[in-house]
């Protein structure tokens, strides 16, 4: 791949809820570090919807992690990502409210209620401040927390964020639950950049088999309904906000981003005063497509 393109770009934790359950470690991801390296290990805590699921790794100053609105979408999403920070950082990468193995609403909801659901997050493993991480509708949960509590972030990472363009993605207006583990296969190599092996059939299954909890499908379809409509989106674009967030910010995109074009990302890093734009020779996951180069940009901002 290019080398990567680098520019400048023009409350107090509360009581935690309750207490983290650490279930024993998971196993490595496709295309991930090796073996030896530390795994990330399950984890839950009660929140007021109930409970939350999420991956630890690491030890140093914290760093949050969340995902994207696919689906399949959740905590293993940033998995590669948090072991390549578990040397140094307290690497935690969450489900948010709705995806994953946990808890779920019984409503319609999305970003005021999501951005809330991460800061009692915050406060239930007692964290005052961190840097967030967040990628496509994470990064726009992201950014409006960071214009919300900019006390609670630290520094921010926005990757292939949302929140500039209030147009709704066709895969979310015309959702439909993948039928097969082998259709979340083909997704997962050929939109993703997971490599055709045995740990991506494993992961396709795993996701496969999740997709299948009673009311998963219906839980999805009732966020969808919330964060497609229109007057939510122009409501809660982050064009207006992002100029008013103080934490220092690294946007990261993909030159060839299908889904959130680069004119979006460049536009985000002008929005963000004194932000670093980093552009990849990826698509809409520098995470998973380009992993080396992803890491290499998140640990030279994390480290200053």
């Amino acid at each position: 791949m290019s080398e990567p393109e680098a520019m400048i770009a023009g409350g107090r934790a509360g009581p935690a809820r309750g207490i983290p359950r650490r279930d024993g470690p998971i196993p490595a991801v496709p295309g991930g570090p090796a073996a030896a390296d530390p795994a990330p290990v399950e984890a839950w805590v009660e929140l007021s919807h109930g409970r939350t699921r999420y991956l630890r790794v690491g030890a140093g100053h914290p760093v949050l992690f969340l995902h994207g609105v696919g689906f399949t979408d959740g905590a293993e999403s940033w998995s590669r990502a948090i072991r390549h920070l578990a040397p140094s950082h307290d690497a935690i990468a969450v489900d948010l409210l709705g995806w994953g193995d946990g808890d779920r609403l019984e409503a319609e909801y999305s970003f005021a209620y999501l951005v809330d659901f991460v800061r009692e997050f915050q406060d239930a493993l007692g964290l005052r401040s961190c840097d967030v991480v967040g990628h496509s509708m994470g990064g726009w949960v992201a950014s409006l927390l960071a214009y919300e509590s900019p006390q609670r972030v630290d520094r921010l990472v926005l990757v292939a964020s949302g929140g500039t363009a209030t147009r709704p993605l066709g895969s979310m207006t015309r959702f439909e639950p993948p039928a097969s583990a082998g259709e979340i296969r083909r997704a997962l190599i050929d939109q993703r950049g997971h490599p055709d092996d045995a740990a991506t059939e494993a992961l396709a299954r795993a996701q496969f088999e999740r997709g299948r909890t009673p009311g998963r499908v219906e839980a999805y379809r009732r966020i969808l309904r919330h964060m497609t409509d229109p007057v939510h989106r122009a409501r809660y674009s982050t064009v207006r906000r992002l100029p008013m967030i103080s934490a220092p910010t690294l946007v990261v995109w993909g030159r060839h981003d299908d889904v959130n074009d680069l004119e979006l990302g460049r536009r985000t890093a002008e929005l963000v005063h004194g932000s670093e734009l980093v552009v990849l020779d990826c698509g809409h996951f520098p995470m998973t497509q380009a992993t080396g180069e992803f890491h290499d940009a998140l640990t030279r901002f994390l480290d200053r």
